[in-house]
């Protein structure tokens, strides 16, 4: 297969209309997640808006709409399977979009929205975490990560994070981790750990976490793998192993899709309250074709610590 350039080109599309229950949001600033340039590089012809985070103004609704009106400004991380948000207006089904946490401006707030829903639902619609356990996070200054550490403590669970450069664990500690150990020596820790979640390489982290999980424990993973996973060690554990995909419920429209909805509004109130702290790290302006490539690419380097948002427009 011939390889396939992935330019950033700035295109004028026609702005589109709302019907329905869409909202059409005027988008203030926007947020790269590693679904971004794994959407880009399975791209192999033609072009595609990318982009599923962002925060901005509802300029228009659709005839169903009940939850929103002009004028709110909202967050979101949208639906994997229609145009992302790299664009100045852009169309989002109302049942999967907040309501921006007030004191957050737009920059901060579209740091929060695909990575509050994916922690969110790995520990709570997937593994089902009970307060008190212990819970092991792979992968903890990465965005799901940082704000999956501040979630996993609101929920008084005791949290090992994982992190190895001297700034990133000083971040996961800063967040609230109680131990943190570097990845790489995984399986040199003698606890046992309630639930775990893999928010990293799953095929590099398996063997340790089937010698790691407790006995009728829980293990989630948001990333999928590329080799066979050996199952001996977590199923004589009779151990839990969940997938999330914070696009399932959007995807396929299940009958709870309204639960993303709920549940970015119970995280703005928290970050209104001060009970959980933004993740946004780094900044670039304006949203562009050459700052979308230099996101994509501090992303790819594997270095990032929390969140990149661009914001604005040239």
């Amino acid at each position: 297969m011939k390889a396939v350039d992935h330019n950033f080109a700035e295109i004028e599309l026609a702005r589109p209309a709302p019907a329905g229950r869409d909202l059409l949001v005027k988008v203030e600033a926007v947020s790269v997640n590693p679904v971004d340039y794994k959407q880009r590089k399975m791209q192999t012809s033609g072009s595609r808006v990318l982009g599923w985070d962002a925060a901005g103004t509802v300029a228009a609704a659709g005839n169903e709409v009940t939850l929103f009106k002009p004028g709110d400004a909202v967050y979101y991380a949208g639906d994997v399977t229609r145009p992302g948000c790299n664009s100045e207006f852009h169309l989002v089904d109302e049942r999967i979009v907040g309501h921006k946490p007030k004191k957050l401006d737009f920059a901060q707030a579209a740091a929060m929205p695909l990575t509050s829903i994916t922690a969110w639902e790995a520990y709570y619609d997937r593994m089902k975490v009970r307060k008190g356990a212990t819970l092991l996070i792979i992968g903890g200054p990465g965005g799901v990560g940082s704000i999956g550490i501040q979630l996993a403590k609101l929920s008084n669970l005791r949290v090992t994070a994982t992190a190895s450069r001297p700034e990133s664990i000083a971040w996961v500690r800063e967040l609230g981790a109680d131990e943190v150990v570097d990845h790489r020596e995984l399986s040199q820790l003698k606890a046992r750990f309630d639930y775990i979640a893999c928010f990293n390489d799953l095929d590099a982290h398996w063997p340790a976490i089937g010698e790691l999980i407790a006995p009728q424990g829980a293990i989630v993973s948001i990333v999928g793998n590329l080799k066979p996973l050996p199952q001996d060690a977590v199923r004589a554990k009779s151990a839990s192993v969940c997938w999330e995909l914070m696009f399932t419920r959007p995807r396929f429209k299940t009958p709870d899709m309204i639960e993303q909805h709920r549940l970015l509004n119970q995280v703005a109130e928290w970050l209104d309250a001060g009970k959980l702290r933004c993740t946004l790290k780094e900044t670039l302006s304006p949203i562009s074709g050459a700052n979308l490539r230099k996101a994509h690419e501090r992303l790819e380097s594997g270095t990032m610590i929390g969140k990149l948002v661009l914001k604005g427009w040239s």
